[in-house]
């Protein structure tokens, strides 16, 4: 059904350069490569050789990257869209839900939502009064 305003949140994503793809893991597998020298032992050659070979590659064709940078991206949204509906879901659940049971619980009503069929009028009065009334003419 067609309405006033499109629901369509979907905005196209922009991909980043391939040589900053490349130049991003070549720091992730140096670090990866060179993490056991803090704790005194030997370097993953591996990870040294993989870094190397992607600063080559990202150096002098990062053409060659685009596939891996295009499936890192879809990647990447895949993850977004498992992960952050879990995470607001614990958000809610540990942090929302008990902050309303005990503001209920102890009878507050921050929002003013409580009916009193006593009442004249629902009108909260202004403490002190908002500016006079003839300063808001010609407010547009």
């Amino acid at each position: 059904m067609p309405t006033h305003e499109d629901l369509n949140r979907s905005q196209p994503v922009e991909q980043t350069s391939e040589r900053f793809f490349g130049l991003t893991f070549v720091v992730v597998f140096l670090v990866i490569g060179l993490w056991p020298l803090i704790h005194g032992n030997s370097p993953r050659p591996w990870a040294l050789a993989l870094a190397a070979l992607l600063l080559g590659v990202a150096l002098l064709a990062p053409q060659l990257l685009r596939p891996a940078n295009a499936w890192w991206l879809k990647f990447g949204a895949l993850l977004h869209s498992i992960t952050s509906p879990i995470i607001l879901g614990v958000m809610f659940y540990l942090l929302i839900t008990p902050i309303g049971l005990v503001m209920r619980l102890s009878g507050k009503d921050l929002l003013r939502q409580k009916s009193d069929p006593d009442s004249q009028s629902y009108w909260i009065r202004r403490e002190p009064p908002g500016p006079p009334k003839d300063s808001l003419h010609r407010q547009f």
